[in-house]
């Protein structure tokens, strides 16, 4: 079996990076190390992505687009570039280090979400995300701080009482 990929001119991609089937890699792209990009996922030009970066499949990376190290992209992420399409002039998004998006999450153009901060999923963001924010809703808004979250990823993880 045979793995279809297409990856764009002037892609500079690191060390130890794994592509799943069917993913689109644009033009003047940078990947750096121990980056995993799922299947179907669609990476457009002009992005830059850190070291340890795990993509999930059917992602959508904006053209212009900056993600840190240690960021997570759940699945059917969408990333966008122009907030008043179509228009002649795009900007992309930020995510800052070790953040994490949530599966079906949608991010406005021009928005940065803030280190070490958590989208939930489903999630539709129309204003910056400050670092260690848990963000959740349509439109997104703050329901608690990062050590929350991370309170909960441990109980749930160690199965408390069935924990949710």
């Amino acid at each position: 079996m045979s793995v279809i990929n297409f990856i764009g001119k002037n892609v500079k991609i690191g060390n130890n990076v794994k592509i799943w089937n069917f993913a689109y890699v644009g033009d003047n792209t940078e990947i750096g190390d121990n980056v995993t990009i799922g299947s179907l996922a669609h990476i457009d030009y002009n992005v830059k992505i850190g070291n340890n970066v795990r993509i999930e499949g059917l992602v959508y990376i904006a053209p212009l687009s900056v993600i840190g190290n240690g960021v997570f992209i759940g699945p059917n992420a969408v990333l966008t570039n122009d907030p008043y399409p179509p228009s002649n002039r795009m900007i992309g998004v930020i995510v800052e280090d070790s953040a994490a998006l949530g599966a079906g999450s949608v991010i406005k153009a021009g928005i940065k979400i803030g280190r070490k901060s958590v989208v939930g999923m489903g999630s539709v963001v129309i204003r910056d995300v400050a670092p260690e924010t848990v963000v959740a809703g349509n439109p997104a808004k703050s329901i608690y701080g990062r050590d929350v979250y991370e309170v909960k990823k441990k109980l749930w993880e160690q199965d408390v009482a069935n924990y949710r």
